[in-house]
């Protein structure tokens, strides 16, 4: 639950900055969560798949 409410403080700090940023820089910063979010997910889906037997 602190790991959530901690997200959301970051998330609205995120938002807040890239009002803020130039496009680039938003660009980029999107770009490496989305990489971010794509090796959890990948990462996931691995560690389901090898504790179902």
């Amino acid at each position: 639950m602190l790991f959530l409410v901690a997200a959301l403080l970051l998330l609205g700090f995120a938002l807040g900055t890239v009002a803020h940023a130039p496009l680039p820089i938003t660009l980029v910063a999107a770009a490496v969560i989305g990489v971010w979010l794509a090796v959890f997910a990948v990462r996931e889906r691995h560690a389901r798949r090898r504790h179902q037997y």
